[in-house]
Parts: structure tokens; sequence; C-alpha cells
């Protein structure tokens, strides 16, 4: 069952990766960001470019390492951090975007099942 959370884990990794590289679309970017200075613009960017990175070595461990997460005690360090990440990020919607929309609680929600995911083959 731990091997079903990891894989699926696997997959919402790769559901973040395509939205987080659709960000350029979904927020009209080009346009947007065009209002900032050159260095908050680059920010923002690299920022999404790197999370999106990492949201692919979370693809790649969940896919590949599914053995090594479950049977090794780096695999286990991995796993709580991953979860850890997808908990933290869930309390930021809360701080930064409220519940005062349909999108930040769905948001929310994902976050948490994102946790979910990798927390519970960790603690089992």
């Amino acid at each position: 069952m731990n091997e079903i959370f990891i894989i699926a884990g696997g997959v919402y990794s790769v559901v973040l990766i395509i939205f987080h590289v659709l960000f350029w679309k979904i927020f009209k970017w080009p346009e947007t960001l065009g209002t900032l200075n050159n260095l908050n613009k680059a920010t923002i960017q690299v920022l999404n470019i790197s999370i999106t990175f990492i949201f692919f070595i979370f693809a790649y461990v969940s896919f590949v390492h599914t053995h090594e997460l479950l049977n090794t005690q780096l695999g286990n360090s991995l796993l709580v951090l991953i979860s850890c990440l997808w908990l933290f990020r869930a309390v930021q919607q809360v701080f930064f975007y409220k519940l005062k929309h349909k999108a930040s609680v769905g948001l929310t929600i994902f976050f948490l099942i994102g946790a979910f995911l990798y927390g519970m083959p960790a603690i089992t």
C-alpha cells in the first residue's frame, strides 16, 4: 500500500510540474510581471523554474526509487521532508491567501493531500 502512496505522490508531482510550466500563460506573466522591476520579475520566474525542477526530482525519486524511499533511513527522511514541505505550503496558503475563496480552500486541501501521500509511507 505504501508503494501506491509514493507512486501517487509522483503523479501529484507531475501535475504540479505541468501547472507550474503553465504559470506564464495562466497568470499572464508577460503582461502582469511587466509592472515589476527587473530584479523582482526575474526572481519570481527563477523561483518558479526552480520549484518546477524540485517537483521533477520528487517525481523521479517517487517513480524510480520507490523501494529505497520505503526501506532506507535516507528514503524515510526524504518522505518526511517532502511531507513537511506540503504541510508547510498548506499553512502558507492559509496565512498568505486566507480561506476566503474556494480556490484557496481547494489549494489548501490539495497541499494537505501532498503531505498525506508522502507522510503515510513515512509513518507506517
